[in-house]
């Protein structure tokens, strides 16, 4: 594509509050029926977090909403600086867990944002793309001349949503149906996997004067939904079909004791697909590039669970040549699955960590679940 190079000229996170250790996940989120979880540690082993976010207080109150947090990660890219605030011409957040249905999660950012001018505000939605995808808005803007600087973001506040209140109803109605209170795997396996905070890049079509820049080489997705079902999905119930049944079409009753607002994952879908599928597409974009796994200096995948980490290596070497393990960056198990920030919060540690060289090259990779996406980008060092 023709137009100017678009470049990351800086980066920002927010997370709420001080890290939350393994330990300590039930004194926030609460315990079901009064009980511990049965998967808490099988999860946790497997996934290989040791720390996480909680915009929540241990009585489970908000400390913030989504939209305050992506703000606030705007905010730090410009050190508060109002007048630099004002120069934004367009504000892109991808996320999974808006605060809301309606405005959409952009429009809320930007309501936190009054230093900023009355600008272009995008929305995408889904699950962990959703980032990636306001990545590429912000950068087809740049490209296309529309804007020259923009900010794009990450965000997610998934705490809300896990804590044992949510999930109350549904085990009374169970007790009460003389069944096992103990909630489903795929509702009570989320809990253990997701964190919250905020990313945001400034993007605009000159790299830094000083410093370093990382110029966007390529942004490409690929969906597979018109041949798998759904695989993690919310505000839904999963029929035996595997069709979905949205909230709608539920009673409010049954909305409470089903808890259909819950995060949920079809864990034997997920094992048996999410990296197959997601080979077909990088395959096909080395051939196309003329690349191999020997012109990736970091390799950044977005991956939920360090189960996944090996998986990915060896199709990585069966597509791609493979990546050495010293050439991956994640930072997954400090920070914790933190979906459609996952990405940014990778490259705003790696930009700020003093490792990368001009000319190195940067591959990222986004897996979703939901019903089964992928993003793959290239960056330059610059």
């Amino acid at each position: 594509m023709s137009g100017p190079n678009v470049y990351i000229n800086h980066t920002a996170a927010f997370f709420p509050n001080e890290p939350v250790s393994n330990d300590e996940m039930e004194s926030y989120l609460g315990y079901i029926d009064n009980k511990p979880s049965k998967s808490r540690n099988i999860v946790l082993r497997n996934n290989g977090i040791i720390n996480r976010y909680y915009a929540l207080t241990k009585d489970r109150k908000s400390t913030h909403t989504n939209a305050q947090m992506t703000a606030l990660a705007v905010k730090a890219l410009f050190g508060n600086d109002t007048e630099k605030i004002k120069e934004i011409e367009l504000l892109s957040c991808g996320t999974s867990s808006p605060d809301q249905m309606l405005p959409s999660h952009g429009v809320m950012t930007h309501g936190w944002l009054p230093e900023s001018g009355s600008i272009e505000v995008v929305s995408p939605s889904g699950v962990c793309c959703a980032g990636m995808h306001a990545l590429k808005y912000a950068y087809l803007a740049i490209k296309a001349g529309d804007v020259k600087k923009a900010v794009a973001t990450g965000s997610e506040r998934f705490s809300g949503l896990l804590v044992a209140e949510v999930f109350e109803e549904e085990a009374q109605k169970l007790k009460e149906m003389e069944e096992n209170p103990y909630i489903a795997f795929q509702k009570d396996f989320l809990r253990w996997m997701l964190s919250d905070g905020a990313s945001a890049f400034l993007m605009t079509d000159q790299p830094n004067k000083e410093g370093l820049s990382l110029r966007i080489d390529w942004i490409e997705g690929v969906s597979y939904a018109n041949q798998m079902d759904a695989c993690m999905y919310m505000g839904a119930e999963k029929l035996e079909d595997g069709s979905l049944k949205g909230f709608m079409d539920y009673t409010p009753e049954e909305i409470m004791t089903k808890s259909v607002f819950s995060i949920k994952q079809d864990i034997t879908l997920l094992s048996d697909n999410i990296i197959k599928l997601g080979g077909i597409k990088i395959r096909e974009i080395f051939e196309r590039r003329g690349l191999t796994a020997k012109d990736i200096d970091h390799f950044l995948p977005h991956i939920s669970s360090n189960f996944f980490k090996s998986k990915i290596y060896d199709m990585i070497e069966e597509y791609g040549g493979g990546i050495p393990y010293e050439k991956w960056f994640i930072n997954l198990f400090t920070v914790g699955n933190v979906g459609a920030a996952s990405v940014y919060l990778m490259i705003d540690e790696l930009f700020k960590s003093g490792k990368l060289k001009k000319g190195e090259k940067i591959l990222l990779l986004v897996p979703e679940s939901g019903r089964f996406s992928y993003m793959y980008a290239m960056l330059t060092v610059c």
